[in-house]
């Protein structure tokens, strides 16, 4: 009888989530040019969604990075932990940069006006000087940063109350050990919750971008839809660049055939674009590794789930382009100041973003905060991520991609500096996938 009465509604909850926030993008788009202005009373059902976004934000940023930072064994870490986290921190931040330079160089959202669809009077977005924003990431109250929303010193308090948490999960101490696990178990239920949670609201997103398109388009008409055509172009493009020149430099430095590496990528990265997923690729990523690579699993099984956990340059980029298509739209491009921000606050998020479907546009929200532009409802950088979140499954599948070519691309140059590859394998001249195929 209960089956039954959830019939009705199946046609939504069990279609791709996907193809339903694309169908409220389009929707959204031919209502607000059809019916123009008078669409403005579909404005709270937007607001919902920006106010559900808002709700999971702090205990998301929280919850992962803290599971982030404490889930790195300080003891185990060694030469291929330092030379694992220098690539993935040292790439995220040039994978922003590159990001932000394709944000200047299309300048997307340049034209909107976004300024008109929304009332934002009496309040005024501020510009944080980048030596304000590098004294406020210690803060005064870790509990009153979390309540405020700051970002930046949530982020700051998470990865050392994490590394803390790692340290007492190695000790010696039996009590001391047990409290560790103990705490942690309690942040990894926190995030795992969060997921769920995050689950949940993007079940009511395409409802939400329906009505915040059509609110954006209802006001500025046909024009919105270059804009997101642009980001769409940047961002893609910044994908390509970064994985064509920043991955393949490094692997020609560490004497590795480009060729032959993303030969043996191809299927981790074809995973990635389709699940949308680093934490969902990870097995058909180890199995590359193994198989494609020949680099020993004492290394690949540190340095893979590590990188689906903190290394985020496809995300990083969509982060640069974004903050960039979101300032232009609202008519307030971004400083230096807030454009270096955006590297920092970027590398620092990537140790905690989830490896799932979506993670990113969360992560989107933490950077806004950090430049003094905070995704508030019925303002102009609301109506302006709106219509990034309508498009992000789309920027989602070349940025996971993107993600788990640099997990590969890290492990393998890591591993060979530290002689963990048979070079048979690497080299083609040994076949490990025969003895395997079950693996899959």
């Amino acid at each position: 009888m209960s089956s039954e009465k959830r019939k009705p509604l199946d046609w939504y909850f069990k279609s791709n989530l996907l193809i339903r926030i694309l169908i409220g993008l389009v929707a959204g788009a031919v209502v607000g040019i059809i019916f123009g202005p008078s669409v403005a009373w579909m404005k709270p059902f937007g607001s919902i969604l920006v106010n559900l976004l808002k709700m999971i934000v702090m205990p998301v940023v929280l919850a992962t990075l803290v599971v982030g930072a404490s889930s790195i064994n300080p003891s185990t870490l060694g030469k291929i932990g330092v030379k694992i986290l220098a690539f993935y921190l040292i790439t995220s931040a040039f994978a922003v940069g590159v990001g932000l330079l394709m944000g200047n160089l299309f300048k997307p959202g340049m034209g909107l006006e976004l300024g008109a669809v929304a009332d934002v009077a009496g309040k005024e977005l501020s510009k944080p000087s980048l030596a304000d924003t590098l004294i406020a990431i210690i803060p005064k109250n870790p509990f009153g940063s979390v309540a405020s929303g700051a970002v930046l010193p949530t982020i700051f308090f998470a990865i050392i109350l994490g590394i803390a948490i790692s340290y007492l999960r190695q000790s010696k101490d039996e009590r001391i050990q047990s409290s560790g696990e103990m705490l942690f178990k309690v942040f990894d239920g926190l995030a795992e919750a969060m997921y769920l949670i995050v689950r949940g609201v993007l079940q009511y997103a395409p409802i939400g971008v329906f009505a915040l398109i059509a609110v954006v388009f209802g006001s500025q008409g046909a024009k919105a839809v270059g804009p997101l055509g642009t980001v769409t172009l940047a961002a893609f493009l910044g994908y390509i660049l970064h994985v064509a020149i920043v991955y393949t430099v490094i692997l020609i430095i560490s004497k590795v055939n480009p060729i032959t590496f993303f030969k043996g990528a191809r299927t981790p990265m074809i995973t990635a674009l389709v699940t949308r997923s680093s934490s969902g690729t990870l097995p058909v990523t180890m199995k590359a590794a193994e198989e494609k690579f020949g680099v020993h699993k004492n290394v690949y099984s540190f340095t893979l789930p590590l990188g689906a956990t903190i290394n985020m340059d496809g995300t990083a980029i969509y982060q640069g382009v974004c903050a960039i298509f979101i300032g232009f739209a609202i008519g307030m491009p971004l400083t230096l100041g807030q454009q270096l921000t955006v590297i920092l606050t970027a590398v620092l998020a990537s140790i905690g973003t989830a490896g799932v479907p979506g993670a990113g546009a969360i992560m989107l929200l933490m950077v806004l905060n950090s430049i003094g532009l905070p995704v508030e409802a019925g303002t102009p950088v609301a109506a302006a991520y709106a219509m990034i979140l309508g498009i992000d499954a789309i920027l989602d599948m070349g940025r996971t991609c993107v993600n788990v070519t640099g997990d590969m691309t890290g492990t393998l140059v890591v591993a060979k500096s530290e002689k963990q590859v048979d070079l048979d394998v690497l080299n083609g001249k040994k076949n490990l996938e025969p003895e395997s195929n079950s693996a899959i």
